[in-house]
């Protein structure tokens, strides 16, 4: 979800030079192939579809690249998702945040909402700036409770899930690790992360919610972590088998990956923005 090709530092800020924008936005993402443009392809995708929003609002005709805090798979929704574009001083001081937040919400179908934009705080950057990423997948283990008006957020699965066997489970996860196990790997790419939180609690409308927390997560690693406990949940494994998965450090047909309908990117934690350039580049050397 978070690629591992470093990108180039932060740009200046100021007249004559480039000014780094930060948009907030939002998206269902049941009609999108994910977040991220698949070159050569005609694919439906958020960053696609918000770039060339731009570009027109802009009214420019080369490519505006977004850089985002993290890269939605396909059918993976976003509430809290956080994006920078770097322009030229002159472009973006030619008209305002407020008219290109209304041009922009006004051009992007119903399905992408532009919560935001504005000039970042020196040192912003949308990925490595972040101190975290806060995920939360969303179930329902009783058909009486089951509403098919959120058949786009919501999976239906067979219970009735021992949430506290998942949430004891899911502490053995904490902390920092390699998540091979749990993660398609990528060349030059590290499985090592530090996982914040990971709980799973019952909310008064019958949903079971698993809030995942971490400094950044390696492909499929929520959906197969989720995956992972609800066998637990289900009372296919007890808890410790968890721990054994984890320590093998590598995926097996045992770890089933969730659907991606029922995974919302939900918040990007960010320091006070005197830290911002310094989080930033603690990020860099780390994924280096």
């Amino acid at each position: 979800m978070s690629p591992d090709i470093m990108d180039e530092p932060a740009t200046s800020q100021g007249v004559g030079g480039l000014i780094r924008v930060r948009l907030d936005l939002a998206y269902d993402g049941t009609d999108f192939t994910g977040w991220a443009i698949q070159e050569g392809s005609d694919l439906r995708t958020v960053q696609g579809e918000v770039e060339a929003a731009l570009a027109t609002v802009l009214r420019v005709d080369g490519p505006l690249r977004l850089t985002v805090a993290g890269r939605t798979d396909a059918g993976v929704h976003a509430r809290g998702q956080v994006a920078h574009v770097d322009l030229p001083a002159e472009l973006w001081n030619r008209t305002t945040p407020e008219d290109v937040l209304r041009r922009l919400n006004g051009i992007l179908d119903d399905d992408v909402l532009i919560h935001s934009v504005a000039a970042a705080a020196p040192g912003f950057d949308a990925r490595f700036s972040p101190l975290s990423r806060v995920y939360r997948y969303r179930l329902c283990d009783d058909l009486k409770k089951y509403d098919p008006l959120r058949r786009h957020d919501v999976v239906l699965v067979k219970g009735p899930l021992n949430v506290a066997q998942m949430n004891e489970a899911a502490s053995l996860l904490v902390g920092l690790r390699d998540f091979a196990s749990f993660c398609r790997k990528r060349e030059r790419a590290t499985t090592i992360r530090t996982l914040i939180r990971c709980s799973f609690s019952r909310t008064d409308d019958g949903l079971v919610v698993a809030t995942v927390e971490a400094d950044a997560f390696c492909h499929s690693m929520v959906r197969s972590i989720v995956g992972a406990l609800l066998d637990v949940g289900q009372g296919r494994h007890e808890p410790a088998w968890i721990t054994r998965t984890a320590e093998a450090l590598e995926r097996t047909a045992a770890i089933q990956v969730a659907p991606a309908l029922g995974l919302t990117l939900e918040e990007i934690v960010y320091p006070p923005d005197e830290d911002l350039p310094a989080q930033a580049e603690r990020t860099r050397r780390r994924r280096a």
